[in-house]
């Protein structure tokens, strides 16, 4: 009988599956800028929020942190693949190596952060990491010798994801890691250091009472979050050539934060939705006279509206949606929210944000 119910059609799964159809088939449906500019940076912001939302959800972890973490691991790729003609080391190694290496050099960052953050809770470890944002941003501003205010530009790409020339390879590339982060996450959530990590989100002191390490857990989620946001950098600088550190301000901070909450801070495909919504609202804006400049105007106001009539952002509108459409669950049955990966049950969500206890 469950069985059943768990092989049946639902509104979510086909959903998702459109939405699955829509991305691989993408480059027959969209033109090239939507392809080149819009959708590939919509990958790849959600794979950052990505990160941030499976530390809130599965770890009670608000982390403004993720950005700081995912320019570490471009501006390392830049100084270690440039060759002259720009700020930085200009190293000139090779672009694998380079890749690497700056992954390696990110994620020891993300290590540092979280043994510094991870024994605090609430906001206590939100302000830290916001801290983290921002002597990231100044480091990288004011050291010269591995950036300045200008930045790093000429960043090699590999020439078989040059977006000017191959820009559906680059979308591809783009998906794929999307795809691989966001199916690893849920895989990862549904594991014993998953499910440990939930037990530690809603009752750490229990959990510690019965033997387990909650600063150890909570660490290694950090640690595997900042790879995550990691491979966003990667991507960001093979679709931009060039990282300054403007792009890990604090407005690139919140802006993260901002998808993440409009798509849903307790499920990963929030993470990606809200990319969605951010950049092409981000990218059709300007053109409309009354906006104008005002782009952060008007994504303030679509947060404030989004929280006021679903705090649990568009994902969670669209669940409570589905749920009055098909009317009262039978006895034993969901409304789609907690039986399947990805998701944090609705009864365990008022401990998993801010309290982080």
């Amino acid at each position: 009988m469950s069985a059943a119910r768990g092989s049946k059609l639902t509104p979510d799964r086909i959903a998702g599956s459109v939405l699955v159809v829509v991305a691989v088939f993408a480059p027959l449906i969209f033109n090239e800028y939507w392809i080149s500019a819009l959708l590939t940076q919509m990958l790849f912001l959600g794979v950052v929020a990505a990160s941030l939302i499976f530390l809130s959800a599965y770890g009670g972890m608000v982390s403004l942190s993720q950005t700081a973490i995912y320019g570490v691991a471009g501006f390392a790729l830049g100084n270690l693949t440039t060759n002259g003609n720009t700020k930085g080391l200009n190293l000139g190694w090779a672009e694998f190596p380079g890749i690497v290496v700056a992954l390696i050099i990110a994620v020891t960052v993300a290590l540092i952060f979280g043994a510094l953050a991870c024994r605090s809770y609430g906001i206590y470890f939100l302000m830290i990491t916001l801290v983290f944002s921002v002597i990231a941003n100044l480091f990288f501003g004011q050291v010269t010798s591995v950036s300045g205010f200008g930045g790093i530009s000429g960043i090699p790409i590999p020439d078989f994801f040059d977006r000017t020339t191959h820009p559906d390879r680059l979308y591809f590339a783009t998906l794929f890691v999307a795809a691989l982060v966001y199916l690893g996450l849920r895989y990862i959530a549904r594991t014993p250091f998953g499910l440990t990590l939930q037990g530690i989100r809603d009752d750490p002191v229990r959990m510690r009472s019965l033997g387990y390490s909650v600063t150890l857990h909570r660490l290694l989620a950090f640690t595997l979050a900042g790879f995550v946001a990691a491979l966003a950098g990667i991507l960001f600088v093979w679709w931009n050539a060039q990282i300054a550190p403007p792009t890990i301000d604090l407005t690139a901070t919140i802006d993260v934060l901002l998808i993440a909450v409009i798509g849903g801070m307790f499920r990963l495909e929030g993470a990606w939705i809200g990319a969605l919504v951010f950049v092409v609202i981000n990218n059709y804006a300007p053109d409309v006279g009354l906006v104008g400049e005002r782009f952060h105007t008007l994504i303030g106001l679509i947060f404030l509206v989004i929280v006021l009539v679903s705090p649990d952002g568009l994902v969670g509108l669209w669940e409570r949606t589905v749920g009055r459409l098909r009317g009262p669950s039978g006895p034993g049955e969901t409304t789609g929210e907690g039986g399947s990966a990805g998701t944090v049950p609705a009864g365990e969500r008022g401990t998993s944000t801010i309290t982080g206890s």
